[in-house]
């Protein structure tokens, strides 16, 4: 029987003492998560196509909830075979908040916050922010106080490494707090197939979406990945979760089939080039770049001005400066009115925003009032 390598006592451990309920620990997790502020506006944040003029098109919380599904029935498939002992809740609960901490406008949003950081010395990574939004920041700082196994899954569920087919728990049970990349290994099997399950999730539902913003057609696809993987988002998924799961059922790790791992190689070169890389969405990611430092600027240059001065940020005419120090007065106990973290403040503010909060601020920001001259 393939189970976990470490005891209950390491993954079921929270950071604060709590009172156990009637729920499993996992599941109580997904309760805490699903509930909590920063999970909520996932719905306004974008996948890949940020600000789209369709109601259709994928948003993060649609796609946390994809992976949270196809995670789960990895887990089920496995645990039928009777060779795994896999928990459902705990895949579904890491799933639920691998990308809470996503920054607004997908990955471009990260690698700009990450940009602003850079001269301070210090990094954003969107596996590393939803860590420390469940761990540090959620609940005005006071965090969710989930259990070390799905908060190790939601800091260790990414890493694009497209050439490691066989995924098992690392041998040690990881110190959270000290990552600061994308080496480490999940400590749980579940952790790995969120890994991969995130991957299964994005890439058929990418192709759809593509497809209704008419980057491409169907007929764009290769014919060897509509043959043998699918071409529409339900086809993909079902065929790559299926070949997970047999691949996986009678072996100690989680990995696909070496040829559908090739052909998810294929898929994947084809959605960067074709989708990823096309001219229009590299035109909008070079504006997000830029709006987001000049976003940055403006709340270090708020900053320099009040410092911790609340009252101050409040007389302020701007509903972005006031609404910053809002930000910082609700967090001064996690803060601790340290202005050697204004900067790491200012990320954690831009990264909990919305697509279209983030848009609206910068339109107030960025572009002038216009004049009344009726009076």
């Amino acid at each position: 029987m393939i189970k976990n390598p470490f005891s209950d006592e390491i993954y079921l451990k929270r950071s604060h003492p709590h009172t156990p309920d009637l729920r499993d620990e996992y599941f109580r997790d997904q309760t805490k998560i699903i509930h909590s502020l920063p999970f909520r506006r996932l719905k306004h944040k974008a996948q890949v196509f940020f600000a789209p003029k369709n109601d259709h098109i994928c948003t993060r919380i649609e796609h946390v909830l994809h992976v949270a599904t196809i995670a789960a029935t990895i887990c089920r498939g496995l645990n039928k075979s009777r060779n795994w002992q896999l928990s459902e809740d705990l895949a579904y609960a890491v799933g639920l908040g691998h990308d809470i901490g996503h920054a607004p406008f997908g990955h471009e949003g990260e690698r700009a916050i990450d940009a602003c950081l850079k001269p301070s010395g210090k990094r954003f990574l969107h596996e590393l922010n939803s860590y420390r939004v469940v761990e540090h920041i959620a609940n005005y700082g006071e965090g969710l106080n989930l259990t070390f196994a799905v908060k190790d899954g939601i800091i260790c569920h990414c890493g694009e490494d497209f050439q490691n087919n066989a995924l098992r728990p690392g041998k040690t049970p990881n110190d959270l707090e000290s990552i600061i990349g994308r080496r480490q290994m999940p400590s749980t099997y579940e952790g790995c197939i969120v890994r991969l399950a995130d991957k299964i999730a994005y890439f058929g539902r990418d192709i759809e979406d593509a497809i209704k913003a008419e980057l491409i057609t169907k007929e764009d696809i290769p014919q060897t990945i509509r043959k043998e993987v699918g071409s529409s988002n339900g086809e993909i998924i079902n065929t790559l979760t299926l070949d997970l799961i047999d691949h996986s059922k009678d072996k100690d790790f989680i990995g696909f089939s070496d040829d559908k791992f090739d052909l998810i190689s294929q898929l994947r070169d084809f959605n960067y080039q074709r989708i990823y890389c096309n001219e229009d969405m590299l035109r909008r990611k070079e504006i997000v770049a830029k709006a987001i430092r000049d976003l940055f600027d403006f709340f270090q240059n708020q900053f320099v001005r009040h410092g911790f001065n609340y009252d101050a940020y409040a007389c302020e005419a701007q509903q972005a400066a006031r609404g910053f120090g809002n930000y910082l007065k609700s967090m001064k106990n996690f803060y601790q009115e340290n202005a050697q973290e204004i900067d790491t403040a200012i990320a954690d503010y831009i990264a909990g925003m919305t697509d279209s909060f983030a848009l609206s601020t910068m339109q107030e920001v960025l572009l002038p009032t216009a004049l009344d001259f009726s009076k």
